[in-house]
């Protein structure tokens, strides 16, 4: 629409400064329906300018050359620069500079032959500057749309790969959650058999030592609901690292272990970074869940080498059930994962004693 309006705006422009004698001087004679048909013309590659640029452009030429050739007024010679602009605004610098040397080209024929005028005389040197500044102009346009168009394309990959990059961090967080959810609930549950299993078994002769296997159950329910709290409110969390845990919580863990667990520690105990930290928690847990569930063990050595890196190494000296002789399940898999994540390697599997999960990870500074 804008260049169909344009199209006639210069064909009118045309036509009138020709009947008004404005402009620069032309060839004698009225203006007549063939300059009609000229003009209508020239309106008309305006109209189409941008779909057909290279046409445009030799049709206005063209135009241009025969309204010299018959028809007073210079304003004609205003559809050739626009052709000028336009290949170089749609089809780049170097189609643009061709169609601007055509329009120069033809410009000087016309002042030569059909003007009478001199080769390089003042038609020449007005009419060229003009046709290059258009032609500089459109190319200028087109470098700056295919910087836009390169810097939204940029942008959209950026934010595509910031769009990736929130979803998997969120993925990892549920994946973490789960884990967290798995652990809790796998020890609290384990811890809460033994000491149900414990008080049954004595209720009826010491009510005394059942009596305080259901606090300790209690204690240990509560302790797993707070935990679960904690959790869910880290859902929320920007920082996964809020949630519970963690070494200094051991000793804790291991009197409500429902086993006989000694614990060995070597090396400078020392503060190790948040996530090794509660990693380090987890697996313990997640291990002694383990011995509970799945073997019949009557002792756990817990050993903690600090050093380079943290050590652990739970080991048991029961027998697996018949069900859980092969190594895996999510547990052992959760364990690995999360040591993985921070860079350090797990291992599980039977010994000759019993069964063993070994755990190293890394306590660089900064690893967090």
């Amino acid at each position: 629409m804008l260049d169909t309006a344009l199209g006639a705006g210069i064909a009118a422009l045309v036509l009138l400064t020709g009947l008004l004698g404005w402009g620069p001087p032309g060839p004698e004679g009225a203006l007549d329906w063939g300059a009609v048909a000229l003009a209508v013309a020239a309106g008309a590659a305006i109209a189409v300018r941008r779909r057909c640029p290279v046409a445009c452009l030799v049709a206005v030429n063209m135009i241009t050359v025969g309204w010299f050739l018959l028809y007073p007024g210079r304003l004609i010679s205003t559809a050739s620069l626009i052709g000028c602009y336009t290949l170089a605004a749609h089809r780049g610098w170097k189609a643009g500079v061709v169609g601007g040397l055509f329009t120069a080209t033809v410009t000087v024929l016309t002042v030569r032959f059909a003007l009478d005028g001199e080769w390089f005389g003042d038609q020449v040197f007005n009419a060229v500057p003009l046709e290059a500044a258009a032609t500089a102009l459109g190319a200028a346009v087109h470098s700056h749309r295919a910087f836009a168009a390169g810097a939204r394309e940029r942008a959209e990959r950026i934010a595509e790969a910031r769009s990736d990059q929130t979803r998997r961090q969120a993925a990892e967080e549920r994946l973490e959650i789960a884990r967290e959810l798995h652990d809790v609930f796998g020890h609290t549950m384990a811890a809460i058999s033994v000491q149900a299993g414990v008080a049954a078994h004595i209720v009826g002769r010491r009510p005394e030592k059942a009596t305080e296997a259901l606090h300790t159950i209690k204690r240990i329910s509560d302790d797993g609901l707070a935990e679960v709290q904690v959790l869910l409110g880290a859902m929320r969390s920007p920082d996964m690292r809020t949630a519970t845990g963690g070494l200094a919580k051991l000793d804790k863990l291991l009197d409500a272990a429902g086993m006989r667990v000694t614990l060995v520690v070597r090396g400078e105990n020392r503060t190790v970074p948040v996530a090794v930290d509660l990693a380090a928690f987890r697996i313990i847990q997640e291990s002694l869940t383990n011995v509970r569930r799945h073997a019949r063990a009557t002792s756990v050595r817990l050993e903690l080498v600090y050093g380079d890196a943290l050590e652990i190494v739970v080991r048991d000296d029961g027998k697996p059930h018949a069900e859980h002789t092969t190594v895996g399940g999510h547990g052992i898999d959760g364990m690995r994962a999360r040591a993985e994540k921070l860079g350090g390697t797990l291992t599980a599997g039977r010994v000759e004693d019993g069964f063993e999960v070994r755990c190293v990870l890394p306590v660089q500074e900064g690893r967090s």
